[in-house]
C-alpha cells in the first residue's frame, strides 16, 4: 500500500516512530540528551513481500496502521512531506502490539 506517492519494495516497511516525551508525568522538561530512543513506531506502508526459495510470493507480516517494535539501531530514514519516517525489513521488525 503506497503513502504519499511512496511504495517500499519488497519486504519493506515504511514507519513513522513515535515522538519521544519530553515532559514526566510531575510536568518537569526533560533535555535531548535524557530522552530514550523510541522503539515504538505505526507502520505507513508496505511492500508486497519478498519471494521465497520455491519462486512464492511471502507477504510482508504487518499491516498498515499496525504498532510495532523495532531494533534499537538500524532503519533508513526517510524524509517525505518534512516529515522523517524509517525505512525496515519485514525480518528487523522484533514485533508488533496486539490490542
Amino acid at each position: 500500500m503506497a503513502f504519499r506517492k511512496f511504495l517500499p519494495l519488497f519486504d519493506r516497511v515504511l514507519v513513522e516512530r513515535f515522538t519521544a516525551e519530553t515532559v514526566t508525568k510531575g510536568g518537569i522538561m526533560l533535555p535531548e540528551k535524557s530522552q530514550g530512543k523510541v522503539l515504538q513506531a505505526t507502520v505507513v506502508a508496505v511492500g508486497p513481500g519478498s519471494i521465497n526459495q520455491k519462486g512464492n510470493l511471502q507477504p510482508v507480516s504487518v499491516k498498515v496502521g499496525e504498532k510495532v517494535l523495532l531494533p534499537e539501531y538500524g532503519g533508513t530514514k526517510v524524509i517525505l512531506d518534512d516529515k522523517d519516517y524509517f525505512l525496515f525489513r519485514d525480518a528487523d521488525i522484533l514485533g508488533k502490539y496486539v490490542e
